[in-house]
């Protein structure tokens, strides 16, 4: 009341550091008096400011929210395309490898393996799916059916490595000799402790990880696990750890400072070792 009374008296020119609303009105309704130019402009000035920091303030949210979006979309994409699987044994029967991996399926009537869907069929699938090369690490390996699909891949022309451990490449049923006639190279560690891992790598892209030994009893009488994954951290940590493995037990490193002979060589780490 005082300060409004106060511009009332105001005659000439009136030059204010801050003014309230009701006072610009007031000044500019008494014609004698003639504001500062700053001050005439100060509230258009003022309400431009506002109005572009509301603008810019929506422009950060907008583009903020448009990121959240785009990065939940690409995330759910890749989590969609991911394989995610886990399988568990034993099975009742082996599944029939003809049936699922042949060029025809199996029509004997008394065909003694299993034809429908099985945990093995599932790991037929996943390994079957393999393009360009399939990296085997697995303790004990005397599974004629599942070595056969690493000689199919092999004839096929595409690149197999495996690795298993020393004490079992001997043992009765191991089919690690057969592997290695057939030309695939298959490198063993020296060491009194084992080579325990049981994983598969296919193509690079997928691994096939568990308590499963690549035997017959694991198949229809242990209790077993199998996982299967695309995630790319995971089935890169496993790539970095086969390669490392592979390099380890090369026969150069494996009888440091021993010169071998060709069939010692071969013994140690497969004809590709050699």
């Amino acid at each position: 009341y005082i300060r409004s009374n106060f511009l009332k008296t105001c005659k000439y020119s009136c030059a204010l550091q801050s003014y309230t609303f009701e006072d610009f009105l007031l000044l500019q309704n008494t014609p004698e008096v003639v504001m500062w130019p700053v001050l005439k402009g100060s509230l258009g000035t003022l309400a431009v400011m506002i109005l572009s920091e509301l603008a810019y303030k929506l422009y950060l949210y907008l583009r903020q929210d448009s990121k959240r979006g785009k990065t939940e979309s690409e995330s759910n994409s890749e989590s969609d395309s991911q394989i995610m699987d886990v399988f568990f044994f034993p099975d009742k029967k082996v599944a029939c490898r003809t049936h699922f991996l042949g060029d025809t399926r199996c029509f004997k009537t008394n065909c003694q393996y299993s034809h429908g869907k099985t945990s093995l069929s599932e790991l037929y699938r996943h390994l079957n799916s393999c393009k360009k090369s399939m990296d085997v690490c697995v303790f004990v390996m005397t599974c004629v059916d599942l070595v056969g699909i690493i000689r199919t891949m092999h004839q096929r022309g595409l690149a197999v490595r495996v690795i298993t451990d020393v004490e079992q490449e001997n043992i009765s049923g191991s089919q690690i000799w057969t592997l290695r006639k057939a030309g695939i190279e298959v490198r063993t560690d020296r060491s009194s402790f084992f080579m325990h891992h049981k994983f598969v790598l296919v193509d690079g892209r997928l691994l096939i990880n568990g308590s499963f030994n690549w035997t017959r009893t694991a198949i229809t009488g242990n209790q077993e696990n199998v996982f299967v994954t695309s995630h790319s951290k995971v089935v890169r940590a496993y790539q970095e750890e086969f390669d490392k493995l592979w390099e380890q037990f090369h026969p150069k490193n494996t009888y440091p400072g021993v010169k071998l002979s060709k069939g010692e060589k071969s013994s140690a780490g497969g004809s590709g070792d050699a």
